[in-house]
């Protein structure tokens, strides 16, 4: 799969993956428009999603209502470093939700492949032609 990426004014850039177009500008401090999500948080919502998308096929095989669930991601900014130190999860389980899957749920959100690339990232290969 390519990504093809395309600027527009300010600090637009956006990114083609087939027929989907993901739109990203920078913060108006940081001399864009403040238009769209940047792309670090479009980085850190790839996470949280990510494990939603396993939290809600889980639900979906038991025949679980996913309807009320939700899934609040946190940050814990190193002000020294000016990186994320710190992501938790919590996932908000209706009172309904079966005893029984309550830990099985957090496994399943471990399971996230954007996760799983952070633990051992893939080599980078930047050039020009």
């Amino acid at each position: 799969m390519d990504i093809e990426v395309f600027f527009e004014e300010k600090m637009k850039v956006n990114a083609r993956i087939g027929k989907h177009l993901i739109k990203t500008d920078q913060p108006i401090m940081a001399g864009g428009d403040g238009s769209a999500p940047a792309p670090f948080d479009y980085f850190l919502s790839s996470i949280v999603t990510c494990s939603g998308i396993y939290v809600k096929r889980f639900c979906d095989q038991r025949g679980i209502n996913s309807e009320n669930i939700r899934i609040i991601q946190k940050h814990t900014f190193n002000q020294n470093t000016h990186r994320i130190e710190k992501i938790e999860m919590e996932i908000l389980l209706p009172d309904d939700f079966p005893d029984k899957y309550r830990s099985a749920i957090i496994n399943v959100a471990n399971q996230c492949s954007v996760k799983k690339h952070l633990f051992d990232p893939p080599e980078f290969d930047i050039r020009t032609r």
